[in-house]
Protein backbone atom coordinates (compact mmCIF):
# COMPACT_ATOMS: atom_id res chain seq x y z
CA UNK A 1 0.00 0.00 0.00
CA UNK A 2 2.78 2.47 0.81
CA UNK A 3 4.64 1.77 -2.64
CA UNK A 4 1.15 2.72 -4.27
CA UNK A 5 1.00 5.81 -2.72
CA UNK A 6 4.60 6.78 -3.41
CA UNK A 7 4.36 5.98 -6.86
CA UNK A 8 1.73 7.81 -7.05
CA UNK A 9 3.15 10.65 -5.69
CA UNK A 10 6.48 10.77 -7.86
CA UNK A 11 4.06 10.23 -10.98
CA UNK A 12 1.94 13.47 -9.75
CA UNK A 13 5.48 15.35 -8.72
CA UNK A 14 7.18 14.65 -12.88
CA UNK A 15 3.33 15.69 -14.07
CA UNK A 16 3.93 18.98 -12.29
CA UNK A 17 7.52 19.04 -13.22
CA UNK A 18 8.63 18.80 -9.36
CA UNK A 19 12.08 18.57 -9.36
CA UNK A 20 13.21 18.92 -12.89
CA UNK A 21 16.02 19.94 -14.47
CA UNK A 22 14.63 21.72 -17.23
CA UNK A 23 12.17 24.09 -14.74
CA UNK A 24 15.47 26.42 -14.43
CA UNK A 25 15.14 26.31 -18.02
CA UNK A 26 11.75 26.98 -18.62
CA UNK A 27 11.74 29.77 -16.19
CA UNK A 28 14.74 31.55 -17.83
CA UNK A 29 13.32 30.93 -21.28
CA UNK A 30 10.02 33.07 -20.16
CA UNK A 31 12.31 35.84 -18.38
CA UNK A 32 14.88 36.05 -21.71
CA UNK A 33 11.46 36.72 -24.16
CA UNK A 34 10.01 39.09 -21.60
CA UNK A 35 13.25 40.85 -21.61
CA UNK A 36 13.36 40.02 -25.35
CA UNK A 37 9.80 42.41 -26.07
CA UNK A 38 11.55 45.49 -23.98
CA UNK A 39 11.70 48.30 -25.83
CA UNK A 40 15.46 49.83 -26.01
CA UNK A 41 17.11 51.11 -24.31
CA UNK A 42 15.31 48.70 -21.53
CA UNK A 43 15.50 45.68 -23.09
CA UNK A 44 19.57 46.02 -23.31
CA UNK A 45 19.45 46.85 -19.30
CA UNK A 46 17.24 43.67 -18.93
CA UNK A 47 19.28 41.56 -20.36
CA UNK A 48 22.11 43.24 -18.14
CA UNK A 49 20.36 42.96 -15.22
CA UNK A 50 18.96 39.32 -15.58
CA UNK A 51 22.92 38.39 -15.88
CA UNK A 52 23.83 40.24 -12.84
CA UNK A 53 21.58 38.57 -10.87
CA UNK A 54 22.42 34.83 -11.78
CA UNK A 55 25.83 36.25 -11.30
CA UNK A 56 25.48 37.81 -7.77
CA UNK A 57 23.04 34.97 -6.37
CA UNK A 58 23.49 31.62 -8.28
CA UNK A 59 20.34 29.85 -5.69
CA UNK A 60 18.13 32.18 -7.54
CA UNK A 61 15.91 30.76 -10.06
CA UNK A 62 14.33 33.03 -12.70
CA UNK A 63 10.90 32.85 -13.20
CA UNK A 64 7.51 35.66 -14.31
CA UNK A 65 5.60 37.16 -11.38
CA UNK A 66 2.80 38.94 -12.22
CA UNK A 67 4.56 39.04 -15.99
CA UNK A 68 7.47 40.36 -14.42
CA UNK A 69 10.97 38.50 -14.46
CA UNK A 70 11.50 37.33 -11.16
CA UNK A 71 13.83 35.62 -9.71
CA UNK A 72 12.83 33.08 -6.82
CA UNK A 73 14.47 30.98 -3.80
CA UNK A 74 13.14 28.03 -2.37
CA UNK A 75 9.51 28.87 -4.35
CA UNK A 76 9.34 32.43 -2.98
CA UNK A 77 10.67 35.36 -5.41
CA UNK A 78 13.10 36.91 -4.05
CA UNK A 79 13.32 40.05 -6.55
CA UNK A 80 11.92 41.02 -9.67
CA UNK A 81 12.38 43.83 -12.48
CA UNK A 82 10.12 45.36 -14.47
CA UNK A 83 10.19 48.62 -17.03
CA UNK A 84 8.02 51.12 -17.49
CA UNK A 85 9.77 55.49 -17.22
CA UNK A 86 12.41 53.78 -15.93
CA UNK A 87 13.84 50.30 -14.87
CA UNK A 88 13.05 49.23 -11.41
CA UNK A 89 14.29 46.17 -9.51
CA UNK A 90 12.06 45.57 -6.67
CA UNK A 91 11.85 43.18 -3.57
CA UNK A 92 9.41 41.18 -2.35
CA UNK A 93 8.60 40.64 1.51
CA UNK A 94 10.35 37.29 1.19
CA UNK A 95 13.54 39.15 0.19
CA UNK A 96 16.45 39.33 3.43
CA UNK A 97 15.74 42.59 4.69
CA UNK A 98 17.62 44.53 7.41
CA UNK A 99 15.35 44.98 10.36
CA UNK A 100 16.72 45.97 13.77
CA UNK A 101 15.88 43.67 16.52
CA UNK A 102 12.48 44.46 18.54
CA UNK A 103 11.55 47.20 15.61
CA UNK A 104 7.63 46.78 14.69
CA UNK A 105 7.17 49.28 12.26
CA UNK A 106 9.86 50.21 10.30
CA UNK A 107 10.81 51.32 6.52
CA UNK A 108 12.72 49.14 4.35
CA UNK A 109 14.14 49.81 0.95
CA UNK A 110 11.93 47.88 -1.86
CA UNK A 111 12.54 49.13 -5.22
CA UNK A 112 15.32 51.37 -7.19
CA UNK A 113 14.61 53.35 -10.30
CA UNK A 114 17.71 53.54 -12.78
CA UNK A 115 17.40 54.82 -16.20
CA UNK A 116 20.90 53.32 -16.91
CA UNK A 117 23.09 50.92 -16.29
CA UNK A 118 26.83 51.68 -15.89
CA UNK A 119 29.29 50.04 -13.56
CA UNK A 120 28.76 51.86 -10.72
CA UNK A 121 24.83 51.37 -10.85
CA UNK A 122 25.57 47.40 -11.60
CA UNK A 123 27.93 47.36 -8.37
CA UNK A 124 24.97 48.67 -6.34
CA UNK A 125 22.76 46.59 -7.71
CA UNK A 126 24.72 43.32 -7.10
CA UNK A 127 25.15 44.10 -3.74
CA UNK A 128 20.85 44.66 -3.40
CA UNK A 129 20.38 41.17 -4.64
CA UNK A 130 23.50 38.98 -3.01
CA UNK A 131 22.18 40.63 0.56
CA UNK A 132 18.06 40.09 -0.66
CA UNK A 133 18.69 36.63 -2.01
CA UNK A 134 21.14 35.91 1.63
Amino acid sequence: MAEKKAAKAASQAAKKGVGRPAEKADGEAAVLARIAAMSAPYRAMGERLHALILRSAPALQPALWYGMPAYEKDGKVICFFRADRYMTLGLSDKANHDIEEGARHQLRESAWFFDAMDDATEAKLSAIVRKAAS
